[in-house]
């Protein structure tokens, strides 16, 4: 790739701190060089924000509504505010009604932005309607829960024309019956699925998981905080992809792969994300 000029920095000013990006950087980014934790769900450093579960939101001076950081553009002298009465009011209302509708249980962080927004699911009351399923297990790789499911379209779009190309998966339903569905709702082992595992990767909330990781969560031994992380290179191919292996009491549990190695990008294929058997 020949290299390119550098950009052009811009000023942008974040709850009062004045703060420089590269032109056409998001707000959200913005908010990160300030030091600004802002929740996100459905963006993904490695795919083009989707502006689907809009937890991100902050204000922006003179904008009549609230604004999605992780999509939109900064501006030179833009005026940004992460945590006013509107930006609260609204990501508290977010994660109640993805909370009553979802299982959040698995998503990083939830609980704690839960507690600091003043999340309350369960005022919907116990009638609320919600996508709660069994877990379809049909394959020895990984396991959909839907019922974990935001419709963030992560999958979607790693499956499709941002990553891998197989478009295995897709949006199936309108409405609150919308859901991720192969074609015809065909068992993945039917589907057109590679098992490239790249949509696990980006999965936000656990509603894609590898099988070991949901077999161990069922039995109660899986355990973050015991598991080691070793990055190591692919020994299939010479491509050179980067992989990231979690050790859990001297196993390997899961593989996943940096976003911000330039070989991969996170991404990896069949032998890379599941072939750790002969180890």
């Amino acid at each position: 790739m020949p290299l390119q000029p550098p950009r052009r920095l811009i000023d942008v000013e974040v709850d009062g701190s004045a703060v420089r990006v590269p032109e056409g950087a998001t707000i959200l980014d913005a908010c990160e060089t300030a030091g600004k934790d802002v929740p996100t769900l459905c963006y993904g450093d490695t795919l083009t924000p989707k502006n689907a579960c809009r937890v991100c939101v902050v204000e922006v001076e003179g904008a009549r509504t609230l604004a999605p950081a992780c999509s939109r553009k900064a501006e030179a002298g833009m005026k940004v505010s992460t945590a006013t009465e509107r930006c609260v009011s609204s990501r508290k209302v977010v994660l109640e009604l993805l909370a009553s509708s979802a299982d959040l249980s698995t998503t990083p962080r939830a609980k704690e932005w839960m507690t600091e927004y003043g999340a309350d699911p369960a005022r919907f009351g116990e009638e609320a309607a919600t996508v709660a399923q069994p877990a379809k297990v049909d394959n020895d790789l990984y396991v959909r829960d839907y019922g974990k499911c935001i419709l963030c379209y992560k999958c979607v779009d790693a499956c499709g024309e941002q990553w891998q190309n197989s478009f295995a998966i897709s949006v199936a339903g309108r409405g609150f019956d919308a859901a991720i569905s192969t074609e015809w709702d065909a068992p993945l082992t039917d589907s057109a699925c590679v098992y490239c595992g790249n949509c696990v990767e980006v999965c936000p909330t656990g509603a894609l998981s590898f099988k070991t990781e949901f077999d161990m969560r069922a039995e109660g031994t899986w355990d973050e905080s015991r598991q080691q992380e070793t990055t190591t290179v692919c020994s299939y191919c010479g491509v050179g992809c980067n992989l990231t292996l979690h050790v859990q009491d001297n196993k390997i549990v899961k593989v996943t792969s940096p976003h911000d190695n330039p070989v991969t990008h996170g991404n990896l294929c069949v032998k890379g994300r599941f072939g750790y058997g002969y180890v």
